[in-house]
């Protein structure tokens, strides 16, 4: 895919994000749960814990402390379904490590509004990103999938690491536009300037605009 063609097709992309976590990410940057881990010098079983095992519920790293970091929940792929989804040289563990190892963004805001829904009367900060702004400092490191890779609902559709293409080898059709909507973009470990990217944070519950927590001028 012609990264002309995406960002014509996608010129702006979302990321869903724990609410009151803007100013972390403003701060921070946008950390994978593994970059995460990293940053607050998680090793050792309690690493395992997080990085290769299901989390059911949102997790803290450090409870309490101030510089704690809430990784998401991961409820739409418990290791009996997920196992189900994988080649035999995959495991659970493994898909887990890999997921944890990338920060997502939707590419659609229909999935956006669909994912928000179903937590109910949760609040999300959701970032809107300039997609052409994102490109130009990542696009090398940036991978899109066709399909919501963290969710086995309500089927297992089978996957692996290859559902994660770079953007020139996503497949097009003669026209160039991709032969399956892009559902996620994806970066590798973490994406340290996303403020520089980023057009606006709204609160969220469900598809309801609660209010602007931030807009670029």
């Amino acid at each position: 895919m012609e990264i002309s063609h995406l960002i014509a097709r996608y010129p702006r992309i979302f990321h869903m994000a724990n609410a009151g976590s803007w100013p972390s990410i403003h701060a921070r940057g946008l950390l994978s749960a593994t970059a995460a881990l990293d940053r607050l010098n998680v090793s050792g079983p309690l690493r395992a814990k997080f990085e290769d095992r299901h989390r059911p519920e949102m997790a803290s790293i450090h409870p309490g402390l101030s510089d704690d970091i809430v990784l998401r929940d991961q409820k739409p792929m418990p290791p009996s379904r997920i196992e189900r989804a994988l080649p035999p040289d995959l495991t659970a563990a493994d898909w887990y490590r890999l997921i944890n190892g990338k920060v997502f963004f939707w590419a659609q805001r229909e999935r956006l509004l669909r994912l928000l829904n179903s937590y109910g009367e949760f609040e999300h900060d959701v970032l809107t990103v300039d997609t052409t702004s994102l490109l130009s400092s990542h696009a090398s490191r940036v991978r899109l999938c066709h399909m919501n890779s963290g969710n086995t609902w309500p089927m297992p559709h089978p996957r692996d690491a290859s559902i994660f293409k770079p953007i020139d080898e996503y497949p097009v059709r003669p026209s160039g536009l991709p032969q399956k909507e892009v559902v996620e973009l994806v970066i590798e470990y973490g994406v340290p300037d996303i403020k520089d990217h980023v057009l606006a944070v709204t609160r969220m519950r469900g598809s309801e605009e609660l209010g602007s927590l931030w807009r670029r001028t």
